[in-house]
């Protein structure tokens, strides 16, 4: 069983920098894919971005490209997302999720290509 744990969330002014944490416990996260999406009040949740097993290969929405940056450590068990620029509209809960394909290398950015998801973590910006 995988277990997903989201930090970092808080109240932000806009144009400020805030970094998310997803850490894992139960089984490595080294051999999988993750992801990061939000959800909007009143809207559906969205990809923002996903790396492969290795962190070599990162995608990105088109409305976080430049400000956001993906990345994980393998050896921690911890995926990262670092946001600057911080815009009102980022205002959202922030899921990470683990991503189904075992040993790929592939950053998906469609829900149904993950199976687990951690409980999410508010982030607010202020204008």
């Amino acid at each position: 069983q995988v277990q997903l744990v989201e930090s970092g969330g808080r109240l932000v002014q806009a144009g400020d920098s805030l970094r998310l944490s997803c850490a894992a416990s139960g089984r490595t996260l080294s051999s999988y894919p993750m992801g990061w999406f939000r959800q909007a009040p009143g809207k559906e949740r969205e990809f923002v971005a996903a790396t492969g097993r290795n962190g070599d290969n990162t995608a990105y929405a088109d409305s976080v490209e430049a400000r956001f940056t993906v990345s994980r450590d393998n050896a921690k068990n911890v995926m990262y997302l670092q946001m600057n620029s911080l815009k009102p509209e980022d205002t959202a809960v922030y899921y990470c999720a683990r991503s189904r394909a075992w040993l790929s290398d592939r950053p998906y950015t469609s829900q149904h290509d993950y199976d687990y998801w951690g409980q999410g973590t508010q982030v607010t910006v202020s204008s």
